[in-house]
């Protein structure tokens, strides 16, 4: 439960507030009592000893209606949207009336045979007030005092007039009581009303929410079946013409090539749709910490520059002199998901570009802040196709034709630099080019670790025994054939109990380890060969998980030097494991014949 003061509606309005607005549209209602009234006092008045003198008391009650009359009626107008000059006003009305009440009953002291009418009309005038001043605390406070204060006065300046002053008092004070009753009532009802304003408004979020996800679900599965269908139709249709009409021509290199680019396409879509589908989700996380960006910059651009030589493009890496010498300062992110980041740029711009060039710029920023600038000489974007490219499963159709993908790559990204502390910034015109920029913390002070080399280049001309430990055979003859790729030997175990026997019996220089098997679980089989003796207790370990966030955080706590996610790729075993050789060197580091 809220407290009534601070409990807020769908409209931002507290109690308080709600109290004031309740008010306000009482005081029409007020105008009207008061101007039913004012016949009533003329004619008693006409029987006033000192005529004259209450005819000027009637044009000055005249004159507060009139001023009271404008007060409601300025309360409806947009000027009266600030609260505290509305709270000022509304009291200012409530003190306007007492004032004219007080000098009424002053008049009335004098009015002969009409004294005692006249005082009652007063006193049931004050009445009034108290009544319209209920639903607001303030107001009720402030303006109940002063609007009893002139005909209670009066009565009690008499000593004839003691019993009428008393019984006066008393109605008074039943009058107050019942105001502050009615002022708690709707105090509880304008507390309900803000709850479930507010159940409303968290209603209306998570139906929109539900909305949002069922279609991002709808686009997820729209995308994923046109992205396989394609890629598992191009590949069938290339190795059927590889395989002939008898079935027996071996497939050439170019054929064989064209089906492992389709392939590597599709492993493109799903892993990024995975990504996407787990940040918006809100499951994705970053570990920032100091990166070499120069490094991961250079190594992108050589690993996309075979792609770009075979459509005639040039593709350069400009760096700013300060950054190129390696003095001091390093980005702050995540190394992975700044290699993410930069290889979707790059290669959105050497798949679009058809013609010219492509540059990727590092400098630094005004604001403490390294910028990696990657600029085409492609098509180019309007401002509302670019618009239309930052949103999911977006794709231009003018630009896009043809080309693989799942329009996700540049919302992850952007997605991914805003939890990183950075962002991404674009600016395209068409006919021209586009220049997406990637912005990261700096800090002067940090020093990015050597690890931050591209790992295929630490691992290469080693050559690694590994335990690869994993129940399911297919995924087990996937990962043989990746580590076996990398120019490793493998020692497989069916589970984790037989991958503790290996280790303590063998030598081995890195262990893969499945998160998922039945019986001795990933975890559990990690913290095992942890609690070994000697130097099997310090092998480098790479937990193969599925992409779950708990899975990944229950292998890295039971003792995991890194991680690799299933589907296994070449490039992203040969990183895992260059990180777990720098997180741990290989106790039984040799070189296996």
């Amino acid at each position: 439960m809220v407290k009534a003061d601070d409990a807020r509606d769908a409209g931002g309005l507290t109690i308080n507030e709600q109290g004031m607005k309740a008010q306000a549209r009482l005081l029409p209602y007020a105008v009207g009592a008061f101007l039913v009234g004012l016949p009533v006092l003329v004619w008693v008045g006409s029987h006033a000893a000192n005529a004259m003198w209450m005819a000027a008391s009637f044009v000055l009650f005249t004159i507060g209606w009139g001023a009271f009359y404008a007060i409601a009626h300025w309360l409806r107008t947009p000027r009266a949207l600030d609260l505290k000059i509305r709270a000022r006003v509304q009291i200012l009305g409530g003190l306007l009336w007492s004032g004219a009440i007080a000098q009424l009953a002053v008049f009335a002291d004098g009015a002969g045979p009409a004294r005692e009418s006249l005082l009652l009309l007063s006193l049931a005038a004050s009445l009034i007030s108290v009544f319209f001043a209920a639903p607001w605390l303030p107001s009720l406070l402030i303006v109940t005092p002063a609007a009893l204060a002139g005909p209670l006065a009066v009565l009690f300046s008499r000593p004839e007039d003691h019993d009428l002053a008393r019984l006066s008092w008393g109605a008074a004070a039943l009058s107050l009581a019942l105001a502050l009753l009615v002022n708690r009532i709707l105090r509880s009802q304008f507390l309900l009303a803000a709850e479930r304003e507010v159940l409303i408004a968290e209603r209306a979020e998570q139906a929109e929410a539900a909305r949002r996800l069922a279609r991002s679900k709808s686009d997820l599965v729209s995308t994923l079946s046109d992205e396989i269908r394609n890629g598992l139709t191009g590949v069938t249709h290339v190795l059927a013409a590889a395989a002939g009409k008898g079935g027996r021509a071996a497939p050439s290199r170019q054929q064989l090539s064209a089906a492992l680019d389709a392939l590597n396409d599709l492993l493109s879509v799903l892993n990024t749709t995975v990504d996407a589908e787990t940040a918006e989700a809100g499951r994705l996380s970053v570990e920032p910490r100091p990166v070499d960006l120069v490094g991961l910059a250079r190594d992108l651009v050589l690993l996309h520059r075979p792609a770009a030589a075979a459509k005639g493009l040039e593709i350069a890496l400009h760096v700013e002199p300060d950054l190129a010498s390696g003095g001091a300062g390093a980005a702050i992110a995540d190394p992975a998901r700044a290699r993410q980041i930069l290889s979707a740029l790059i290669g959105n711009a050497v798949k679009f570009t058809l013609r010219g060039r492509i540059e990727a710029r590092l400098t630094r920023t005004g604001d403490g802040r390294i910028a990696v600038a990657v600029a085409d000489t492609g098509p180019g974007l309007s401002d509302e196709e670019l618009a239309l490219a930052l949103q999911p499963f977006q794709r231009i159709a003018r630009t896009s034709a043809g080309a693989p993908g799942a329009g996700l790559g540049l919302p992850l990204a952007c997605r991914l630099a805003r939890l990183m502390g950075g962002e991404v910034r674009a600016q395209s015109a068409v006919g021209v080019g586009s220049c997406f920029t990637l912005e990261l913390p700096f800090d002067p002070a940090a020093e990015a670790p050597s690890a931050d080399a591209p790992p295929a280049l630490e691992a290469e001309g080693r050559r690694l025994r590994v335990l690869a430990v994993d129940a399911d055979p297919l995924g087990a003859a996937m990962l043989r054939a990746t580590l076996e790729q990398l120019g490793h030997q493998v020692i497989h175990a069916v589970d984790g109990t037989r991958a503790v026997e290996l280790a303590r019996i063998c030598d081995f220089d890195l262990a893969v380890v499945s998160g998922r098997m039945p019986g001795m679980d990933g975890p559990e089989t990690i913290a095992t060969l942890r609690r070994l003796t000697g130097d099997a207790a310090c092998t480098p370990v790479v937990a193969l998980i599925g992409g779950d966030l708990d899975e990944a955080r229950d292998c890295q706590t039971a003792g995991a030097d890194a991680l690799l996610r299933r589907p296994v790729a070449v490039t992203a075993a040969a990183r895992a494991i260059a990180e777990a050789l720098s997180a741990r060197p290989a106790a039984n580091d040799r070189a296996v014949a």
